[in-house]
């Protein structure tokens, strides 16, 4: 397992699959280790898959200081990383909160980043906030679903405060667009893979700058930037993720159909397709 030394002294880890042109891999969760990606649904088939663990995940050591766990404290480990494998420039993939510090990345460092493709992502950063009306709409969508009543409960009671960590669980559903055995054994895997106590600190105050990004990013980023949503997503809707994508000089959104929060384990195929597809675009400009 490869490492590199932060800034701070601490300790990363990050994890190397398949070949080709690296893609640096930043996990969401907020702050989960970075083994619930996989192998991208098979993309490390097309890429060499950089998988950053993040201060206080998986492998990575836990800092000195829980105030590094903040979001833009964060950006420093990513350019280390970058610096460490020794590219003058980066592809950067961006899971949920990944995204988040994907885009403080690309707003401190756009002359380092080749393109960008943020997978169900959140964009706090760019100060858009997904409502609780927002992810309510989401989880309508799946009424025809036989899990349906039990998980709607359990999202009930969870959201009005009376909710217990089993009926956190049962929300899980929502959060997939095919509810098999693959994204079951996937959901029970999570809460031994975040560390709660850095995922307080992730978007605690002063994490994000939203005027301060937008500026830099208009002005500065000229990488190709990708928007992958989920049709039946929540965090966010389609139609929110093509408002992020407005605010990049250069986008392109994706909606992956009957697809949930996590696109790779919904289709594959798709999803690789999709990813693979950007990719080579930005390649063939470059």
């Amino acid at each position: 397992m490869p490492t590199f030394t932060a800034p701070d002294g601490t300790q990363l880890a990050y994890h190397l699959k398949g070949e080709g042109e690296p893609l640096l891999c930043l996990p969401g969760g907020p702050m989960r280790a970075s083994a619930y990606l996989g192998d991208l649904g098979g993309l490390s088939g097309h890429r060499r898959l950089v998988l950053l663990d993040l201060r206080g995940t998986g492998e990575s050591g836990a800092p000195a200081d829980p105030d590094t766990y903040r979001c833009d404290r964060q950006v420093a480990d990513v350019e280390a990383l970058r610096a460490h494998l020794g590219l003058a420039r980066v592809d950067v993939l961006a899971h949920c909160a990944g995204g988040e510090l994907a885009i403080r990345y690309a707003a401190r460092y756009p002359w380092r980043v080749g393109s960008l493709a943020l997978v169900t992502a959140w964009a706090r950063a760019l100060g858009v906030e997904f409502t609780e009306e927002q992810r309510r709409e989401a989880v309508e969508l799946r009424t025809a679903e036989p899990w349906f009543a039990e998980a709607y409960r359990a999202y009930q009671a969870v959201r009005d405060g009376s909710g217990t960590e089993a009926d956190r669980h049962a929300t899980a559903p929502f959060h997939y667009g095919r509810w098999h055995a693959v994204a079951q054994a996937h959901a029970a895997s999570a809460d031994a893979q975040r560390n709660a106590e850095a995922a307080e600190v992730y978007a605690s105050d002063g994490a994000f700058s939203p005027a301060e990004t937008r500026a830099a990013i208009a002005a500065t980023l000229d990488a190709p930037v990708l928007l992958l949503a989920g049709e039946l997503d929540g965090g966010p809707l389609p139609r929110v993720a093509a408002a992020i994508a407005g605010l990049f000089p250069r986008s392109e959104l994706a909606v992956q159909r009957g697809a949930g929060h996590y696109p790779w384990l919904d289709d594959r195929l798709r999803f690789v397709r999709t990813v693979t597809s950007f990719l080579s675009r930005r390649f063939s400009v470059n």
